[in-house]
């Protein structure tokens, strides 16, 4: 596996060539999901012998001229000298495609994944070997956005371009900010608990969309860095409210955070830190993580649970969780997302499905909240429904974290 260094050596050669020639080239970058899971389920030797057999998948759908280097546990780049145009490069795209449609691990226990890919060209995309990796990675991005194999990089449609020392000095600097948003009891109005978001003005781009760096951090490796700075940033909001009433504070989690060794332990020694308990958290975790890596996931949140977190099931609906995934998952909560919730005044089918969402939820003893509250009918609809509690701009904007407390605390009544 080559290192940052090497491979820009590497894309810094062809640039050279071409300005020479008048040619292009492509980087195309490549993700294989499920290489990790493979070692999970049937033991680290399967899991090497899956990698290499992906690693030589994608050599053999090549042409000899090609370039592939190793760049993580499940990522890989590729060098395609001499693409005429876009075309060429999907094309190699295709061939990539074709080329996992046999199972990775053999038939005695066959393992399908899916390469997800994003291509950048010289010159059209970047003149450099950062750039060109960079606009290749957001448009990896973007096709997992739009749920396709293949993406090129297109500057009018794809994601905010983020750099990442900008981002880890954003974070390390804390120039980040907290915003809460209020999640209100849809029975009573009282607000319950507050969710935390993580806020950006980058002096590059203005304000950036937690849309954009978020999936950024998780691609680059700033995931961890980030969970690390929303838990602590979020729990001093939280330790400096002299009475909060009983609110619960959410967090979002990464299924990547989540599968990093000592991040119990992390958020724990955080909670100790700064003098809130345990039940006041609840750990938000997207419905992807249950079937990406529910082993790992129900150990780790187990232990989370022991301690007295809660755990929320985030965007439930929209994925592939089923009744089985959820009878294992250690939850208390389901949250159910908005597309549902906003689609149910002009849809009666899908009023019955979140009917029929909290239901199930609260036969499984699991709180329901709502996401994407806007407007008084949908607040009624679901109140109607039994749904436990909502969040949404009717309900009460995003605001700064330092100004959602001093409004809070200003609205207690005095004795």
């Amino acid at each position: 596996m080559l290192n940052r260094a090497d491979i820009f050596s590497a894309i810094e050669q062809h640039i050279d060539a071409c300005a020479a020639s008048g040619e292009q080239f492509a980087v195309l970058i490549l993700r294989v999901p499920g290489l990790r899971e493979i070692s999970l389920h049937f033991g680290y030797e399967q899991g090497e012998q899956a990698e290499e057999k992906a690693h030589a998948l994608i050599v053999q759908s090549l042409r000899p001229v090609d370039q592939v280097f190793r760049t993580g546990d499940d990522s890989f780049l590729v060098i395609l000298p001499g693409m005429l145009n876009q075309n060429h490069g999907l094309l190699a795209g295709a061939r990539l495609t074709q080329a996992f449609e046999q199972p990775l691990n053999g038939a005695a226990s066959p393992w399908q994944v899916h390469p997800v890919m994003g291509i950048a060209l010289y010159p059209d995309h970047g003149s450099n070997a950062d750039t060109l990796c960079r606009r290749a990675g957001m448009a990896l991005d973007e096709a997992q956005r739009r749920g396709e194999l293949c993406a090129i990089y297109l500057p009018h449609d794809t994601q905010v371009e983020i750099f990442y020392q900008e981002l880890r000095e954003a974070i390390e600097a804390n120039r980040l900010q907290v915003f809460f948003q209020p999640v209100r009891s849809l029975q009573s109005g009282r607000i319950t608990g507050v969710e935390s978001l993580a806020r950006w003005n980058s002096p590059r781009h203005g304000e950036i969309s937690p849309a954009n760096f978020v999936p950024f951090s998780e691609q680059s490796g700033l995931i961890s860095v980030l969970t690390r700075w929303s838990v602590n940033a979020t729990l001093r909001h939280a330790a400096s409210m002299a009475d909060p009433q009983g609110l619960s504070f959410a967090i979002n989690f990464s299924p990547r955070v989540l599968s990093r060794p000592g991040m119990v332990e992390q958020l724990m020694g955080a909670l100790d830190i700064w003098g809130v308990p345990p039940t006041s958290v609840v750990a938000e975790i997207t419905e992807t993580t249950l079937v990406n890596d529910l082993e790992l996931s129900v150990q780790v949140l187990r232990r989370l649970r022991d301690h007295g977190v809660r755990i929320a099931i985030d965007d439930f609906g929209t994925g592939y969780a089923s009744i089985a995934y959820l009878r294992q998952f250690p939850a208390t909560e389901l949250k159910i997302d908005q597309s549902l919730i906003g689609a149910m005044r002009g849809d009666p089918h899908t009023a019955k499905l979140v009917r029929a969402i909290v239901n199930m939820a609260h036969h499984m003893d699991l709180a329901t909240i709502a996401e994407g509250i806007e407007d008084q009918v949908t607040q009624d609809m679901l109140a109607g429904m039994g749904c436990d509690f909502g969040q949404g701009f009717h309900l009460g904007l995003p605001e700064p974290a330092v100004d959602f407390v001093a409004r809070f605390a200003a609205s207690r009544p005095t004795s």
